[in-house]
C-alpha cells in the first residue's frame, strides 16, 4: 500500500481496486466491474468462506468506513484480497471477464511457454482445484497442453482457486479462433549427429518389460512354467532359422 501512503484514509478506500490491480504480484488479475461486485447474487456462498466478509466487501466496493486499529485493518485487508480472488474466479468466466482476460492473454501478461518447440506461445493462468488453499496458480499452454510454474515467486504464491479449473477451457470455447495448432515437434536424441536407433530403444524397453514380468511371475511361483514355454518357443524359432539356412545352402 506504499503507493497511497501519502493519501488520507478516504482517498485510500476510493482507490482500493486500482491499488490491488496495480500492486506487484497481482498482474494476473483483471479489474472486476463494480456492478458485478454489488450484485449479491454473484457473491452467493462467499460469506462463509471469508472472515470479516461484510467489512471486506465494503473495502473492495469503496464504501468502507470503520474506525479500527491497525491490526484489525490488516485482517480486513487480508480478507478483502481473499474475497476479491474468489469473486475473480467467477467473474472471468463471464462475457465481460473473458474479454478482459483475452486482452491480457494477447499481450502475454501471463508469460510465455518455456518449451522451445512452442515458440514463446502465450500462457493462461489456471488452478488445479476450485477450492482455496489447495494449490497455487499454474500456467497453461494451449499449444503443448501442459502446465508450468510461474517464473516469479510473487506469482507462485497466488491461490489457484482465484482462477479456477475451467477458465482456460471456457475461453477457447468462446473464442475458438484462438485455439492454437498443437505442437507435434518432439526432441530427438542424437549421438554425434545421428539419431538414436528406434529399434534399439524398443528392444531395451521390451527387455525391461520382460524382466519385470519374470519378476512378477517369480513372486507368484509360476516362473518355471513360463520359462518352459519360452524355451519351447525359442527352440521352434531356432529350428525355423536352421531350416531356412539349410535351404539357402542347398
Amino acid at each position: 500500500m506504499e503507493d497511497f501512503n501519502s493519501e488520507t484514509d478516504s482517498d485510500y478506500t476510493s482507490y482500493w481496486r486500482d491499488w490491488f490491480i496495480s500492486s506487484r504480484g497481482n498482474e494476473y488479475f483483471c479489474e472486476i466491474d463494480e456492478d458485478y461486485l454489488t450484485d449479491r447474487f454473484n457473491l452467493t456462498g462467499l460469506n462463509t468462506d471469508v472472515q470479516y466478509y461484510q467489512y471486506a466487501l465494503d473495502l473492495v466496493t469503496d464504501v468502507f468506513d470503520l474506525d479500527c486499529d491497525d491490526e484489525m485493518r490488516e485482517q480486513i485487508e487480508k480478507s478483502a484480497r481473499h474475497l476479491y480472488g474468489l469473486v475473480h474466479a467467477r467473474y472471468i468466466t463471464t462475457t465481460r471477464g473473458l474479454s478482459k482476460m483475452l486482452e491480457k492473454y494477447k499481450k502475454s501478461d501471463f508469460g510465455k511457454c518455456p518449451r522451445v518447440a512452442c515458440l514463446s506461445h502465450p500462457l493462461l493462468p489456471t488452478g488445479l482445484s476450485d477450492m482455496p488453499n489447495i494449490q497455487s496458480v499454474k500456467l497453461y499452454c494451449g499449444k503443448c497442453e501442459d502446465l508450468y510454474n510461474p517464473k516469479s515467486s510473487r506469482h507462485a504464491t497466488i491461490d489457484g482457486a482465484y482462477f479456477g479449473t475451467s477458465f482456460q477451457n471456457i475461453l477457447f470455447q468462446v473464442y475458438p479462433a484462438l485455439v492454437p495448432e498443437k505442437s507435434i515437434q518432439r526432441y530427438e536424441p542424437r549421438v554425434f549427429g545421428f539419431r538414436v536407433h528406434a529399434a534399439a530403444a524398443l528392444e531395451r524397453w521390451q527387455a525391461r518389460k520382460r524382466d519385470d514380468m519374470l519378476g512378477r511371475l517369480r513372486d507368484v511361483g509360476i516362473q518355471g512354467v513360463f520359462m518352459e514355454e519360452a524355451d519351447e518357443e525359442d527352440e521352434e524359432e531356432m529350428e525355423e532359422v536352421e531350416g531356412e539356412e539349410n535351404g539357402v545352402e542347398e
